[in-house]
């Protein structure tokens, strides 16, 4: 079962990491900047997490513009087959290592200084505290080379050249002009349990083209926290910051299971659509224990599905839909569906309507609202015969915004869960207009600070 606890993501860090940007490869977003000057273009580090979301294309994280014939060329993006890619003119440094975790968090840093004697040590790749050593290809510049970055042309998060736009998530993003670092700068391993984990960058030296991107001013994206040197925002809005960062891991929907032609993730993995075939998806993290809450936006087509899915019945390959056992399901037709039979006739959802689901593991029911009322007359269903589960969708000829906590779409009231994580529609305490079983309430978004906590 790919059901993924994120790495990187513990309970306390001692620095909590408030927002992440996320871009969507289909609204070619960028962060843009251009430097006034030329600064150190021999000596630098580049340090950024990201949590992947699509890992079938290339993709960019940073990079300067310039076409390949072009000695400003210089780019780190993920390659269509999920390696990491160091590409400088006519010279690249490819990891053997894959990256094809979207539900974890990575760090990356790369630390430059062309003025070594020694070449391996121009170009230097960490991850997660570790140096890469094991690399399908490795040509380092020569010494004393002055490379794209710091020239006074464009620098990109996103996609460069008008292509190789990213799905992914970014947070805690820094270039250090004017020093080659280690990670030890930006990270340490968290001394219980041995997790790698973020440090408060804000007393680093940036230097003249350095800056340090937070995500913490949602109508000034590319702010600049640690100076001047601001980005220019392209395509992304203030409901592409997100909460979902390296010290607090929401869950989404998994782009590894199951894989269709007609399934397509967008908006960092929380969006679904689907064609005409009954098939369905289920998201990143599974649980046995605790009361998780989900919202389900109806948003376009013919045929809805969504509730949750017992991972034990579960497999890649598995079709996630009311017929199947183990799925639970409200559907258009205004039923509480599982295996083919309806156990709850409810009211019928329209296009536009939120859906709500209250997974209630510690008593084994489940609850679902409609735009804030709670159906069945508050009535749990039985999931009693299974001991895992996750929230799955099936929206077939149709199109699903999930809302784990960071919605892709507008949020009118903005409730959290009890802990304050999440930004919901409607209440993850008690339903609003209607009252569960005496035994449910306060439930909680599904993130890995909640879950070390009640799952």
């Amino acid at each position: 079962m790919p059901l993924i606890l994120g790495t990187n993501s513990i309970k306390d860090t001692g620095f909590d990491v408030a927002n992440s940007l996320r871009f969507n490869r289909g609204s070619s977003d960028t962060l843009t900047r251009t430097p006034s000057s030329a600064s150190n273009r021999k000596t630098f580090t580049f340090s950024t997490w990201v949590k992947r979301s699509n890992v079938a294309d290339k993709q960019q994280i940073f990079g300067v513009e310039g076409g390949n014939s072009n000695t400003t060329w210089f780019r780190l993006n993920f390659s269509g087959s999920e390696t990491l890619n160091f590409e400088m003119y006519f010279d690249e440094i490819i990891t053997n290592r894959v990256f094809r975790d979207v539900g974890a968090w990575y760090h990356i840093v790369l630390a430059i200084d062309t003025t070594q004697g020694t070449a391996s040590n121009r170009v230097k790749i960490y991850i997660n505290g570790q140096q890469e050593s094991s690399f399908s290809s490795s040509t380092y510049p020569s010494q004393n080379q002055d490379l794209g970055l710091n020239n006074n042309v464009a620098h990109n998060f996103g996609g460069v050249d008008g292509s190789n736009y990213p799905s992914h998530y970014l947070c805690e993003t820094v270039l250090i002009d004017g020093t080659q670092l280690d990670p030890t700068s930006f990270g340490e391993f968290d001394s219980d349990s041995g997790i790698w984990k973020p440090i408060n960058v804000s007393g680093l030296t940036f230097g003249t083209n350095g800056f340090y991107l937070d995500f913490e001013d949602s109508s000034a994206l590319g702010n600049d926290a640690a100076g001047s040197n601001n980005f220019t925002v392209n395509n992304l809005t203030a409901i592409d910051q997100s909460t979902d960062t390296c010290t607090n891991n929401f869950i989404t929907w998994s782009a590894l299971t199951p894989r269709s032609s007609d399934i397509t993730l967008s908006q960092g993995n929380c969006d679904v659509t689907m064609g005409g075939i009954s098939r369905g998806i289920f998201a990143t993290i599974g649980v046995s224990s605790g009361k998780w809450y989900y919202e389900s936006k109806w948003v376009s087509g013919s045929f809805f599905q969504t509730g949750v899915v017992a991972t034990d019945t579960m497999n890649d390959n598995d079709d996630v839909y009311s017929g199947k056992t183990g799925a639970f399901m409200y559907d258009q037709a205004g039923n509480i569906k599982s295996g083919g039979s309806t156990l709850a006739s409810v009211s019928s959802p329209s296009t536009g309507d939120i859906i709500g689901i209250y997974l209630d593991l510690d008593n084994s029911k489940l609850y679902f609202a409609k735009n804030g009322a709670i159906q069945n007359s508050g009535t749990g269903i039985d999931i009693s015969a299974y001991n895992e589960y996750t929230f799955g969708c099936a929206p077939t000829s149709a199109v699903l915004s999930g809302n784990f906590g960071n919605p892709t779409f507008s949020i009118t009231s903005g409730n959290t869960d009890p802990n304050g994580y999440g930004n919901f529609e409607y209440s993850t305490n008690d339903g609003g207009s209607a009252s569960f079983d005496s035994s449910a309430k306060d439930f909680y978004a599904l993130n890995t600070k909640n879950l070390s906590e009640f799952g």
